[in-house]
């Protein structure tokens, strides 16, 4: 019975996630970017942490707004693991021990939207014919 109520707002819970972890994940570039959100200065726009801060925040908003939502979060695992392993994994193998939790942990996330699609709340679903994001 808990199930089936759960069942009736995947679509629901599944879009609000995607909003909040675009937002977090936007959050990131803009402080790469733009020194927003209490950064200490921001980074060169052609160096791998500005490449990594355009996808961050344009990446990010897409997937905030449900905007081609599985290609984009398709891209963004595939940056999030280039992270984990150019960036986290030279100070140690697992993520406990590199501080790397965060980009594994949207690496994995992205994944699972670039496989399940965008849920509700997302301009994919208005744009489909099938609604189903």
């Amino acid at each position: 019975m808990f199930a089936d109520q759960l069942n009736k707002i995947k679509s629901q819970v599944q879009g609000l996630t995607r909003i909040v972890v675009g937002l977090l994940f936007f959050s990131h570039g803009a402080q790469k970017l733009f020194g927003w959100f209490g950064a200490d200065g921001t980074a060169d726009l052609f160096s791998r942490m500005g490449v990594a801060g355009v996808l961050e925040f344009f990446g990010g908003a897409m997937i905030m707004l449900g905007l081609f939502t599985r290609p984009v979060a398709f891209i963004l695992s595939g940056q999030m693991a280039v992270a984990y392993f150019w960036v986290h994994q030279p100070g140690g193998l697992f993520p406990w021990d590199n501080r790397g939790e965060l980009a594994a942990l949207y690496s994995w996330v992205f994944l699972l939207y670039a496989t399940l699609g965008s849920g509700s709340f997302s301009l994919d679903g208005v744009f489909s014919k099938d609604k189903g994001g």
